[in-house]
């Protein structure tokens, strides 16, 4: 086992290369402890170099839209009268805590989504 940080983008190409190498070792061997240890430092380095950070509150609204056929018209039980949808959705108006509440809760999108603009 031979193995190094991972410092740039080179290394971590090697470190995918030798992972995919040894990604179906044994339980127990040296190549599963190697498995296991690339692994956490390919996501330390991917973490640092390549965050991803959520979505904006709207986009994660609209892509939900999307994924179950909704329309604006079925947000407003969530976020209120038509107007109050659209000037939501055209980024016009912010969304309040209880919208983000009632959106978590109905349509099960995650409060770190409905949240990523408030600082």
């Amino acid at each position: 086992m031979n193995i190094k940080p991972i410092r740039n983008d080179e290394d971590l190409h090697e470190a995918f290369e030798r992972l995919e190498l040894i990604f179906q070792a044994e339980e127990g061997s040296p190549e599963a402890d190697e498995m296991e240890i690339l692994v956490t430092l390919i996501e330390a380095y991917e973490n640092k170099h390549y965050p991803i950070t959520p979505p904006d509150p709207i986009e994660a609204i609209k892509f939900r839209m999307d994924q179950q056929g909704l329309t604006p018209k079925d947000l407003q039980v969530f976020i209120g009268s038509s107007g109050r949808v659209s000037e939501v959705l055209n980024h016009k108006r912010p969304l309040s805590l209880k919208m983000i509440k009632r959106l978590h809760n109905g349509l099960h999108i995650p409060y770190e989504s409905l949240l990523a603009d408030i600082a």
